[in-house]
């Protein structure tokens, strides 16, 4: 895996950079894999060890606009609802909504920094069906609005001095 992201790295090739932090992601998850189960502490790492909660986190991850449920969820893990609800509270340290809750805004504040969607963009591809409800839960999670978010760090970026040559 590390003489992959080392060929990577020296190439130019199109989408390197996208390929390199895939590739980065999944040699820090082996690195961290490595590790005695026993000496990990609750989080996404234990999640991802546990196969029926590993399944339940990869729908969340792949399909954050879905509107997901604790049954529905608990279903893709092949658990009843109050087990799912149980073991991924014990595994990852947080409740499966809280934890959607979060993934879906740390979605968002990408999206924000790094792309030109509008609120209402983001909003639908983070799984809310308003833009209000979105902004309200953005607010309440971030402390700032989605759109003076998104300004902020574009306001952040031309502020930032250049690199030296």
């Amino acid at each position: 895996m590390a003489k992959l992201v080392g060929d990577e790295a020296r190439a130019n090739r199109p989408a390197r950079d996208i390929l390199l932090e895939r590739l980065l992601e999944a040699l820090l998850i082996e690195t961290l894999r490595s590790v005695p189960e026993t000496t990990a502490s609750p989080g996404l790492l234990k999640g991802l060890s546990d196969d029926r909660l590993n399944i339940a986190l990869r729908c969340m991850h792949a399909k954050p606009d879905q509107n997901w449920t604790v049954a529905e969820l608990a279903k893709q893990a092949g658990l009843s609802r109050s087990a799912f609800f149980a073991r991924f509270n014990k595994t990852l340290g947080i409740a499966p909504m809280d934890y959607l809750l979060h993934w879906r805004m740390t979605l968002a504040k990408q999206m924000l920094r790094q792309t030109k969607c509008g609120v209402a963009e983001v909003a639908n591809k983070v799984g809310y069906g308003s833009a209000s409800a979105f902004s309200v839960a953005f607010s309440r999670h971030t402390g700032f609005p989605p759109a003076q978010y998104g300004r902020q760090t574009d306001l952040m970026a031309t502020t930032e001095p250049a690199e030296p040559i």
